[in-house]
């Protein structure tokens, strides 16, 4: 399938354009920003804590507003659809929206022409965890009893094409391994699922960092390009002979049409937000690597992402 082309050069020339909005009448009221994942997942509790060190920048509150399901979707459609111009609403844009909508026979919204970027802002750190009073002590524990039961192992993600199930796709693929995806709304109801004995393992971004320290579950492996600072014990996935590595960075989108003055207040607040202490100290704590790119330079990079991301789900034949 493919999705529109055209160029992105005239969006970026208007964000560095002289604002059209003048700065101080720009935010006046509260701005909404839709997160796809329910309130407990990582992405979930970054951008909270981002909102709440912005609005004191933009003197104006970043109203989160939570729209879980659908494999992360619903912000970048609602955004697409209804917003028309709106200084007001924002979203994350991930790299598993960016994947549905190759997985999907009619996309909801135009990766392209839809959308107005406005920051990029950090990455995730990925892993699989297990219980601790699973026999698998290692990685390789885990693989070795998935080939003695073909099809018996499960495994959580957030959802269908979201980049924890697409890797352990491509492992599955690489390490020759049949095992059972199964698929949750996103945001730590996996790892619940997990805990309650209902899953052999699950694939997931960091939430699952504090649970590992305390021994409540154990990593087994680590997506990285590099081990996670706080886990130096657990390999990567590299390491571990599986040429596969995922940060998935994402950012804020807001609808197309946006002010550029907006757009420039909006990003010189998120960027301010993101270098204060209190938020480094956040990403920190969740092990997620920052990804900053402006506004001009995050619109430039999305052709050369959708084009990956299409190539990822024609290669694993993928289909919503």
């Amino acid at each position: 399938m493919e999705l529109p082309r055209r160029s992105l050069l005239a969006a970026g020339g208007a964000m560095l354009a002289s604002p059209a909005l003048a700065q101080r009448n720009y935010p006046a009221r509260p701005i909404r920003l839709i997160v796809p994942w329910l309130a407990s997942a990582a992405a979930d509790i970054q951008l909270r804590g981002l909102a709440q060190i912005a609005s004191r920048h933009l003197g104006q509150p970043i109203v989160i507003e939570n729209r879980a399901g659908a494999s992360g979707i619903l912000g970048a459609q609602l955004v697409a659809n209804e917003g028309k111009g709106d200084a007001y609403l924002l979203t994350q844009m991930h790299n598993t929206a960016f994947r549905v909508a190759y997985m999907m026979q009619r996309p909801p919204y135009d990766l392209l022409n839809d959308f107005t970027y406005v920051i990029r802002l950090v990455g995730y750190s990925y892993g699989v965890v297990v219980r601790p009073d699973s026999p698998w002590r290692t990685w390789q524990d885990f693989v070795r009893h998935v080939k003695d039961n073909p099809g018996r192992v499960s495994y959580g993600t957030a959802g269908v094409g979201t980049t924890q199930h697409i890797t352990m796709e491509q492992i599955g693929r690489a390490a020759k391994l049949d095992w059972v995806h199964v698929p949750f709304r996103g945001g730590g109801d996996d790892l619940q699922s997990l805990m309650g004995g209902n899953l052999d393992a699950v694939a997931s971004s960091s939430l699952w960092a504090e649970m590992v320290q305390n021994g409540q579950l154990r990593l087994l492996v680590s997506f990285g390009e590099e081990r996670i600072k706080r886990f130096p014990q657990v390999p990567t996935l590299r390491e571990e002979g599986i040429d596969v590595a995922q940060t998935s960075p994402y950012g804020l989108v807001g609808p197309k049409g946006m002010d550029p003055g907006a757009v420039r207040v909006l990003h010189d607040a998120l960027h301010r937000a993101m270098r204060e202490p209190e938020h480094l100290a956040l990403i920190e704590r969740l092990d997620m690597p920052l990804a900053y790119l402006n506004s001009a330079d995050y619109a430039a990079s999305i052709p050369a992402l959708m084009e990956e991301q299409k190539a990822l789900v024609r290669d694993l034949g993928l289909r919503m």
